[in-house]
């Protein structure tokens, strides 16, 4: 252990009638759910970079914190993985995640860069090797560079765009050989902020002919993994082209790529796109598309992404519902793009932000198992549609309009309104919750 951590001790399970502040009340990983074990169903992955990487900037104002791994040399970067590891082991989660960026300096070049990574990635699989550890998935930043402020494969210079795929390139080679479950492709400037010097339809092919190609590549090196595309709006482009999880697939759709594309869902960003998390979760899942969650949140009273730890458990409660509904996770997982507030400066205040993160998700997921195995919130959902279930209602999907408006007549039909029962059903979630 660096000793950066004040030698806490590994956080374990004590029950919910613990006073232990450094313990888990609710995440018992071998408790079994469904059938399975809590920590196969949530499959936890700390994000290397709002926890090692951020440093308490906001909007408004610069850096707040002071780690001793901040810097620019490989030094740092080792201290930072040092730093990385001692934490993982103590919350003892399954799964870690990061942006290139966030875990080697900045080289003069693309081949400094690239050879920073890879001897990053050199110390990663040791310490893999040696915590059991996994990755759940790599991702290269293209976003913060200023070179990217025009976006990375919609940018209208084809130099962007080269250097946008040898950066993808070197990041999935990592994510290769470090036995990643997922590459995820997060397009956080792919968008525009005035039409007046935009291209849409140039800028919609580039776009697909790089996703193509990041497809294509995947089969080349034999990557087992899934490709995730994370929806985002707004933020940072005005105009984002990934702005929720119905936009990217019609992108997806409109480029051949839905069978081979998945979707990394955050709270957060549904919450910008003016939808509910649970909303996207639900229509991901429909369409085949639900990947993995980014389980942060934002601050409802600020207008920006705040990537905050979740901490609501009947949010929670439903987001799982989808997630289990659908079936549950099979790459995919559960990773916090979350961060401490700029005036948690202590060491324990990183570590107990992911514990109550943590036990905030499994009060949620049991909460979910349990709505299921009651059967309560579908059995309601069947009833509600019962009359398409009859020969008459699937009859009507394949009659011409005409003889159904003849029916309608012949047959004095006059439906009449019935209840939506929305109350009824939100007191229902909350006896779980």
């Amino acid at each position: 252990m660096t000793g950066y951590f004040h030698d806490i001790a590994p956080i374990r399970f004590e029950g919910p009638d613990s006073s232990n502040e450094f313990a888990y009340r609710h995440y018992d990983p071998d408790e079994v759910v469904l059938g399975k074990r809590m920590e196969d169903h949530l499959r936890l992955a700390v994000a290397y970079w709002h926890s090692l990487a951020y440093e308490g900037a906001d909007p408004f104002g610069g850096r707040t914190f002071d780690r001793p791994w901040y810097g620019d040399t490989m030094a740092d970067a080792r201290r930072k993985a040092d730093a990385a590891f001692d934490m993982f082991a103590i919350l003892g989660q399954p799964y870690f995640c990061f942006h290139d960026a966030d875990v080697r300096p900045e080289g003069a070049s693309f081949a400094e860069s690239r050879r920073n990574l890879d001897e990053i990635c050199d110390v990663f699989a040791a310490k893999m090797e040696q915590t059991g550890t996994k990755l759940l998935w790599g991702t290269a930043n293209m976003f913060s560079h200023r070179r990217w402020m025009a976006g990375a494969a919609t940018n209208p210079d084809p130099e962007v765009f080269a250097y946008a795929a040898a950066c993808v390139k070197a990041c999935m080679d990592v994510t290769h050989r470090l036995n990643g479950e997922n590459y995820v492709l997060w397009g956080g400037r792919e968008g525009y902020e005035t039409l007046l010097n935009t291209d849409l339809t140039r800028e919609a092919d580039q776009a697909g002919r790089f996703l193509s190609k990041v497809v294509e590549y995947k089969h080349k090196i034999g990557f087992k993994g899934t490709i995730l595309i994370e929806p985002k709006p707004q933020e940072p482009a005005k105009h984002q082209y990934d702005f929720d999880v119905a936009t990217v697939y019609g992108f997806l759709k409109r480029f051949g790529l839905e069978n081979e594309v998945k979707l990394n869902i955050e709270q957060g960003h549904a919450i910008l796109a003016g939808h509910s998390f649970e909303h996207e979760l639900a229509l991901a899942a429909s369409l085949d598309m639900l990947g993995s969650i980014d389980m942060n949140r934002n601050d409802y009273q600020s207008g920006w992404d705040t990537d905050q730890f979740p901490n609501n458990t009947p949010e929670i409660a439903l987001a799982y519902y989808e997630v289990l509904r659908a079936g549950g996770f099979t790459t995919g997982g559960t990773n916090y793009d979350s961060r401490v507030r700029r005036q948690s400066l202590d060491p324990e205040d990183l570590i107990l932000s992911h514990v109550g993160a943590i036990d905030v998700c499994a009060r949620g997921l049991k909460a979910a198992a349990a709505m299921l195995e009651d059967g309560g919130l579908e059995k309601a959902r069947q009833d509600r549609y019962a009359g398409w279930d009859k020969p008459e209602g699937q009859a009507l999907l394949d009659q011409p309009l005409d003889e159904i408006a003849a029916a309608v007549e012949a047959q004095g039909i006059d439906p009449q309104p019935r209840s939506g029962r929305q109350e009824r059903l939100e007191n229902w979630v909350n006896r779980f919750v």
